[in-house]
């Protein structure tokens, strides 16, 4: 299954973004094979649509769980219909590593 992180930066490293649709990048992790895909966000600084043009980007991806501190009120039903999972969290020291390991358990 592929899970999508937000991320302050390019690397595993890097500290969780409290954003989603404005992140600076996504890091695509597969359980899997536990590859791993660094995308930088495109639509992080556009004016409005953020959010919708986000879940896009990673539902093309496939993938399936998407971990961000908080997400926008008008992507949940966007994100419902395209049967993702929202996981919230709201720990802001937690590096891009730290979630793997975390999910890995």
């Amino acid at each position: 299954m592929k899970i999508a992180i937000t991320s302050t930066g390019n690397s595993l490293e890097s500290k969780l973004d409290q954003r989603f649709g404005r992140c600076a990048y996504f890091i695509i992790y597969d359980t899997e094979t536990k590859g791993i895909e660094i995308i930088p966000n495109p639509n992080k600084d556009v004016e409005e649509g953020a959010g919708p043009a986000s879940v896009n980007l990673v539902a093309s991806r496939n993938v399936k769980k998407i971990v961000s501190g908080a997400f926008g009120v008008k992507i949940k039903s966007l994100i419902d219909s395209l049967k993702i999972q929202m996981i919230v969290l709201k720990e802001t020291d937690k590096t891009v590593q730290d979630i793997i390991d975390m999910l890995n358990k």
